[in-house]
């Protein structure tokens, strides 16, 4: 038996190193290559250990076909895997057609394993001809054209033909990453067929997470390709990495700490008004059920009978304004607060709008000009309305930010207002002169411009510090979790980080243990999710992770 390759994506990752949950992006991911071979393993070695754990997978799973398996070869390295795995495939019987779209480019791996291929079979050109053959009879296909370190866009003959395929629902299997897709930003460039399946090789790649990644790849398998830890170990170190239970929980939940509640933190959720008092509510419970030994609701004293009325393990105090809001702040052991989540709604805002928003300005003002907060005793988690009060002004949020701990976890729209530029980035399509931008790549700058941790959300959460530490939470293939599209989940998960942070959790350790909470609560409970339910989960969660 072959040894099993890792589906990385199935719900746990191998414990050990920090670098075994990297993320290597294509330019990392050349540079491990270059250590490997200049420590001794020959590039040829590589590659025939890449085409056989993709050979071995399709073996695995695909029965033997009537007709030929097409196999599409481009002129690098990813077209050198494909010649080895007809090769293989050959050998083990299988009919076999080889189509190159350009010759092995020369003096290369690749090239060797074309000539090696040419010794028992031939190389045809992926004409219009082929396009149109492949598509009508072919009933597999290995896609071995480009792969994730594309440098221009997928387009012309190879790119009909891959849409064709798609479209005519052939079973395909990806090397790398499916031609087109860029490994650094998971955005698809000119054009991408959808894999039933990718094999990549030592290390998944952003791209396999982030944006049209888990759309088009299928499912992800990590094959080992024999290069040594030493050769890994550098480029994956500070590389992005995928959030799992072993990378956030270094404070963990299994050992129970002694002391009094007050020894696991207290965190302060502020409060809309009378009406909108639901969303701090949801975060309140979460902050509680993660872990913080004490939980305070802030909200205008109107509002106290019905947070009231919901709330009992949850302590209530009442904060009309912002000078009270600051008052309150004044005691140091209030170690996390969270704003935004409905602080600028509720029947004070009904008639004006306009005194919401000052409300909420001027008390997220307040907990950043607080002394705890200014000597590093304090974390502050800003979500919704506490962002969205600063669109007219963000370099005043960001120079006051800089001075502590502060989590911005912001949506899509909510960047936008924040970091007008780095949004409309990520937002445009890629062209043929324009690279596609990674979510990564953004979420560094704006943790940079802020001097804050910034969780940027959705199911490609990612997570970065000023450091340019980062983190990925996907909510993709096993771990992929619809249902958290339902009102209010956003509001639990700023809970759950500020408990975490109240339980002496970094910021940044704070984020990325939130986003993996939140992802798994809800594969927890399942379908017919609702927001309330997700706090109710991690007791489950909790026993799973630490049974």
């Amino acid at each position: 038996m072959k040894k099993r390759a890792e589906n990385v994506m199935s719900g746990g990752q191998v414990a050990g190193a920090r670098y075994s949950r990297a993320l290597l992006e294509p330019s990392l991911m050349g540079a491990a290559d270059r250590a490997a071979i200049e420590s001794g393993v020959p590039g040829a070695t590589l590659m025939e250990a890449a085409g056989r754990a993709v050979a071995a997978e399709i073996l695995s799973r695909w029965p033997l076909p009537d007709a030929p398996v097409a196999i599409l070869c481009g002129p690098g390295n990813n077209g050198g895997d494909g010649y080895v795995i007809a090769s293989v495939l050959k050998e083990a019987g299988w009919p076999v057609t080889v189509y190159a779209l350009a010759p092995a480019a020369t003096g290369t791996d690749a090239e060797w394993a074309a000539r090696r291929w040419v010794d028992v079979g031939d190389i045809l050109p992926l004409d219009e001809a082929a396009c149109d053959a492949i598509a009508s009879a072919a009933p597999m296909a290995v896609d071995a054209l480009f792969g994730a370190g594309l440098s221009r866009p997928f387009e012309g003959r190879a790119a009909t033909l891959s849409r064709r395929l798609s479209d005519r629902c052939a079973r395909i299997a990806a090397v790398d990453t499916p031609s087109g897709l860029c490994g650094a930003s998971g955005r698809v460039w000119g054009s991408a067929p959808h894999a039933e399946f990718t094999v990549t090789f030592e290390r998944m790649k952003p791209g396999h997470v982030l944006a049209d990644g888990p759309a088009h790849c299928g499912e992800v398998i990590v094959a080992p390709i024999g290069m040594p830890d030493t050769a890994l170990a550098g480029p994956c170190d500070g590389a992005p990495f995928h959030v799992d239970h072993h990378a956030v929980f270094s404070r963990s939940f299994d050992k129970a700490r002694a002391g009094h509640k007050y020894d696991h933190g207290h965190a302060v959720i502020a409060s809309g008004g009378q009406g909108a008092t639901g969303a701090a509510r949801l975060a309140a419970r979460s902050a509680l059920r993660v872990g913080a030994g004490l939980v305070t609701v802030a909200a205008p004293q109107t509002a106290i009978p019905e947070c009231a009325s919901q709330l009992t393990a949850v302590m209530l105090k009442p904060v009309d304004d912002a000078a009270a809001f600051g008052a309150l702040l004044q005691d140091s052991r209030l170690n996390a607060v969270a704003l935004g989540p409905g602080l600028a709604q509720g029947a004070f805002a009904e008639t004006d709008l306009e005194a919401g928003e000052r409300r909420a300005r001027r008390m997220v003002e307040m907990a950043l000009d607080s002394r705890a907060f200014q000597l590093g005793e304090r974390t502050l988690v800003l979500d919704a309305d506490a962002l969205t009060a600063f669109a007219d002004s963000p370099d005043l949020l960001f120079e006051k930010a800089a001075a502590g701990q502060v989590i911005l976890t912001p949506h899509l729209g909510e960047f936008r207002r924040l970091f007008p530029d780095l949004a409309e980035a990520i937002c445009s399509p890629p062209t043929s002169a324009t690279r596609p931008v990674s979510k990564v790549e953004v979420a560094r700058q704006a943790a940079r411009r802020s001097g804050a941790v910034i969780l940027l959300k959705g199911a490609d959460t990612v997570i970065a510090a000023p450091s340019g530490e980062v983190a990925v939470s996907a909510a993709a293939y096993a771990r992929a979790a619809p249902w958290l599209a339902t009102a209010g989940s956003g509001d639990v998960l700023t809970g759950l980080i500020a408990g975490l942070a109240a339980r002496g959790f970094s910021a940044f350790e704070a984020a990325a243990a939130g986003a993996y909470l939140h992802v798994e609560a809800a594969r927890e409970f399942g379908p017919a999710l609702i927001a309330e339910d997700l706090p109710e989960a991690l007791p489950a969660v909790f026993r799973r992770l630490f049974a």
